[in-house]
């Protein structure tokens, strides 16, 4: 009885093993696929491939878009880990003054129907906003962000990444544009 224990964990443990190296690079692949049209989402439009060229700064990805030579604006993906459900990613694009052009959601596992429903419209709230006059915070604290019902820890860890976002782009990006 032992070895049949034994034996069937055996296979099923080499199965999984097989099953996690056949599917592993297609779930890389996807994942990029995902990132790379998020960049395209959240930049003004741009001429250059901002995926040529990316800088990983303290973990966060800079993605710089460019028209004619022309900074248009820079794509930082984000991320928090107060989210409900811990960790979660988003990709922000700033025009090259730091307002926030637009916002995307990349990877999260808040709860369905409620934390998740930052991918809908909810997000929008941010385009166009600069954070140096926008309060980053969600107005039950005393900033201009309305939170999303029920779910004011997953729009409070929103905000988190896009001011973790904003002040990298502010210190690593933007001020070497200048020069």
């Amino acid at each position: 009885m032992i070895l049949s224990l034994f034996l069937i964990s055996m296979v099923m443990s080499g199965a999984l093993g097989f099953v996690y190296v056949i599917t592993k690079k297609p779930i890389e692949e996807t994942q990029k696929k995902a990132e790379i049209e998020a960049v395209k989402n959240v930049l003004p439009a741009f001429d250059n491939d901002p995926t040529k060229d990316v800088k990983n700064i303290d973990g966060l990805m800079y993605y710089i878009g460019t028209k004619s030579g022309e900074v248009v604006g820079c794509a930082v993906k984000s991320y928090t880990n107060k989210g409900f459900s811990g960790h979660f990613e988003i990709m922000v694009g700033f025009k090259p003054d730091g307002t926030i052009y637009k916002t995307a959601v990349l990877d999260q596992k808040e709860t369905p129907g409620l934390g998740d429903k930052m991918k809908t419209k909810w997000k929008d709230q941010f385009n166009e906003k600069n954070p140096t006059s926008y309060n980053m915070k969600v107005k039950k604290d005393g900033g201009d962000v309305d939170a999303i019902t029920a779910s004011t820890i997953t729009s409070r860890a929103f905000c988190d990444a896009v001011t973790r976002a904003y002040d990298g782009f502010m210190k690593n990006i933007s001020n070497t544009n200048k020069q």
